[in-house]
């Protein structure tokens, strides 16, 4: 071997011994090449549905989160309606659940800790105000006088809140008689209240049960709107969760959509009620109904119930709605 082509060689050798730790270190400071952290789970979940909560009760029967969540422990807990739901919730016992338009406005006029994290779009064909058939009430005006059964701190409250605006009487007309759906829907039977504001199930059930008239439904009234919320240390130490999730809801939309016959089946399962009662209020529902972040519309909506009740000082202070609402960074599911 000639001098020139030994040294060619070994020099050759040197800048490749020099050329591998220095490409080694860039391969590792380089952010695409570096080891992603798994997104932290918490150890569980825990989730509050009622009866209406379609989608969250498809993903119960189905054991879809227990599937995508396989490091934390999922716990449902079912509530008869949103504000004993949102007492839990601002409480501790639960981290994520689903309400009407009412239960937020009443938990943050109470200063409660939780927060908007998403919605589903309106649905009010979903509520009705509800008399006797043979009752002499026959427009919104007549319910001056009259005792009027409702879940206080609900969505059926701001229903009847506006149907009394929009009759021109004033809250002091009526006769609010605060129950719980079953305690209300006896006292509406037995006839010890004159009229009742509901939504569904209970709706539906009673509508083929005992065929009350339907004095007014939702719609014109209120939008009805359902609300995601969760509580503020969970969706700040979790938001990857609350994202996947919403994603979850939305696709148990579609199955919903896509399995009409088999989900109806999977509700009166869980629920108890009939299926013919889980067709009524599934046909009420708007097709497709995903779950999203909540757009400004929708925050602005909001805010109007807000408003009513505390013009009305139904809430001891007045409320802004948008500072309980979530932004997540770089959400990837579209506003409502």
């Amino acid at each position: 071997m000639s001098i020139s082509l030994f040294r060619r060689r070994s020099l050759q050798k040197i800048r490749h011994a020099m050329t591998l730790p220095l490409l080694a270190a860039l391969l590792l400071a380089s952010p695409l090449s570096q080891a992603q952290p798994a997104a932290r789970e918490p150890e569980q979940i825990r989730i509050g549905f009622q009866k209406s909560a379609v989608n969250l009760v498809v993903l119960k029967q189905r054991g879809t989160l227990e599937q995508r969540f396989k490091n934390s422990k999922i716990v449902w807990l079912e509530f008869p309606a949103g504000p004993q739901l949102l007492e839990a919730l601002s409480a501790g016992s639960l981290d994520f659940g689903l309400t009407g338009d009412g239960p937020p406005v009443f938990a943050q006029a109470a200063n409660k800790d939780l927060l908007y994290v998403g919605a589903e779009p309106p649905k009010p064909e979903s509520s009705a105000l509800l008399v006797q058939p043979a009752s002499d009430i026959k427009t919104l005006a007549d319910l001056k006088g009259k005792r009027i059964a409702l879940q206080k701190g609900s969505s059926a409250q701001f229903l009847l809140v506006r149907a009394v605006r929009k009759a021109g009487l004033a809250w002091t007309d009526i006769q609010p008689v605060y129950l719980a759906p079953a305690d209300a829907r006896a006292a509406f039977e037995r006839g010890s209240v004159d009229a009742w504001a509901i939504w569904d199930p209970y709706y539906g059930a009673a509508e083929l049960s005992f065929k009350p008239r339907v004095l007014s439904t939702g719609s014109g009234l209120s939008n009805n709107n359902s609300f995601y919320l969760a509580a503020r240390g969970f969706t700040e130490n979790y938001p990857g969760t609350v994202l996947s999730l919403l994603d979850e809801l939305t696709k148990a939309d579609r199955y919903v959509q896509q399995n009409r016959k088999e989900v109806a089946q999977l509700i009166a399962d869980v629920s108890g009620l009939n299926l013919a009662t889980v067709y009524l209020f599934l046909r009420r529902r708007p097709d497709p109904s995903p779950t999203a972040v909540l757009s400004p519309a929708l925050v602005a909506d909001q805010q109007r119930v807000a408003d009513s009740f505390k013009e009305l000082g139904l809430i001891p202070r007045a409320v802004k709605v948008a500072d309980i609402v979530w932004h997540p960074k770089n959400a990837p599911l579209a506003q409502q």
